[in-house]
């Protein structure tokens, strides 16, 4: 195997009813958000060729890894197609990971379980790293995708063919002035993009209404919602919550603001539970300063498994939104949106553990 390719290219390939899947595929890449599109990419088109069961494993040099073998090698329960991906946080997988992935590149070599595809997430490797027998071993035998960062005089351009994706569209100075903001945050250019296709119809955008925009995010202080609903505070909560609706502030991206936070918290805990570094999984998430211990205090004082039922409870707001009708809940979005906010908000602090 060992081919390099775009990721544009391989979904458009992968996209089409007669693709053929290869046994082994790497994201390799800086910018959590592109890794991010990348693994979903493939995710559905791999769902979509009937890879109907999926493992997940985030995986360091402490991790068990015989359960990458367990996962790629034995037999599937129900006989469907599996697709098994693999994040490796830091790009050192220790003695024991590094043998797992020599052994999985043999693996695909030999064509071994056709009914499963695996992918490997990786950051982007020192060269050290990169000419290791198992990183070796992994680009001689796996399609490779690897996401190139994007340079402070490539962000424009790139900001423009997002806004392209949603049918907008602005002119050179006003993409320069959004890339001027979110220079060096790529997830943050991602945010204000979707942002302006929550706010404003298709079509041309001007200036103002883009500077507009970021203003509105102060002045209406979604990020200030996030915090209270992170450090418990119910009350401030529920103040900004009824001081955005009163301001006729968007809907969608009011439940942008908290079910994004809600999916990232899900995910923290998810991967905390199976033992995984929570340092690490910080930094891949760009959490950083004050949201920092924020982020911490809630995992903590929330339990593991609230945060399935929240992930889904934003799904159901944003449903109530598109004016569809979900049992259980209530008429009014809103309504809907401050009880998810005060879900987490007003969650007990859990006793200390007892050794």
């Amino acid at each position: 195997m060992g081919r390099t390719t775009d990721i544009d290219r391989l979904l458009d390939q992968l996209g089409r009813t007669d693709a053929v899947f290869d046994p082994l595929y790497l994201i390799s890449g800086d910018e959590p958000l592109l890794v991010t599109e990348a693994a979903d990419g493939l995710r559905a088109c791999a769902r979509k060729a009937g890879f109907t069961e999926r493992t997940s494993l985030v995986m360091d040099a402490r991790s068990d890894w015989t359960e990458l073998s367990g996962a790629t090698r034995n037999m599937s329960l129900f006989g469907d197609r599996r697709l098994v991906e693999v994040r490796l946080i830091s790009g050192k997988p220790g003695k024991t990971g590094a043998d797992a992935l020599q052994a999985l590149a043999k693996d695909a070599g030999a064509g071994k379980a056709d009914d499963t595809v695996t992918v490997v997430i990786l950051p982007r490797l020192d060269k050290a790293t990169r000419t290791s027998k198992w990183a070796s071993a992994l680009w001689q035998a796996a399609t490779v995708i690897e996401l190139p960062s994007i340079a402070r005089t490539e962000l424009p351009r790139w900001i423009g063919q997002r806004l392209a994706r949603q049918q907008q569209s602005a002119d050179t100075d006003t993409l320069t002035w959004i890339a001027e903001r979110v220079e060096g945050n790529l997830l943050a250019a991602h945010q204000e993009i979707m942002k302006l296709g929550l706010l404003y119809p298709e079509g041309q955008l001007n200036t103002s209404d883009v500077q507009q925009a970021v203003l509105n995010v102060a002045r209406y202080d979604l990020f200030g919602l996030r915090d209270a609903m992170l450090a418990g505070d119910s009350r401030r909560t529920q103040t900004i919550l009824a001081g955005l609706r009163a301001e006729g502030e968007a809907l969608p991206l009011v439940l942008w603001a908290i079910g994004e936070e809600v999916r990232v918290l899900a995910r923290l805990a998810q991967a905390r539970a199976q033992g995984h570094n929570l340092s690490n999984l910080m930094r891949e998430y760009r959490i950083f300063g004050a949201r920092e211990p924020l982020v911490r205090q809630t995992l903590d004082r929330v339990a593991q498994n609230t945060w399935p039922s929240a992930v889904q409870h934003a799904h159901d707001i944003d449903r109530l939104i598109k004016g569809l009708h979900v049992a259980g809940r209530l008429d009014d979005p809103w309504d809907e949106l401050a009880r998810l906010a005060l879900r987490i908000a007003m969650t007990p602090s859990r006793p200390p553990r007892t050794h």
